[in-house]
């Protein structure tokens, strides 16, 4: 099991940025796939973003060109840059490993506590 970690979450304008980051345990460079779901209440956690261990990178159609994400392996550590905001990104932002690809095979992936963004004016 990957202990995760995020942070970054917090009250920004339309049209700002913020930048969470998941501190995980282990080695992230061998992590197979790192993603970054959200959720709102009364809806299923949907995928934002998503980083394989060999640099794909791939996005939901409602962040294309505004988020980012990126790992720093020296620092085991995920991040997501967000830009340009917009009050329907309000939601918890988790931070979801799947260790390695038997893990994928099964679905067994490891979840942090997630964080809260919101986006008001």
């Amino acid at each position: 099991q990957v202990q995760l970690v995020e942070s970054g979450g917090g009250l920004v304008h339309p049209g700002g940025s913020l930048r969470l980051s998941c501190a995980a345990s282990g080695n992230i460079f061998m992590f197979y796939v790192m993603d970054w779901y959200r959720q709102t209440p009364g809806n299923q956690r949907e995928l934002v973003a998503e980083h394989s261990s060999g640099g794909r990178t791939t996005y939901a159609d409602f962040v294309k060109v505004r988020f980012t994400i990126s790992r720093d392996n020296a620092k085991n550590t995920l991040y997501l840059q967000m830009n340009n905001l917009k009050p329907e990104d309000t939601a918890v932002y988790y931070c979801h490993v799947f260790r390695e690809y038997s893990d994928y095979l099964r679905g067994l992936g490891s979840w942090g506590q997630g964080t809260q963004v919101t986006v008001s004016s």
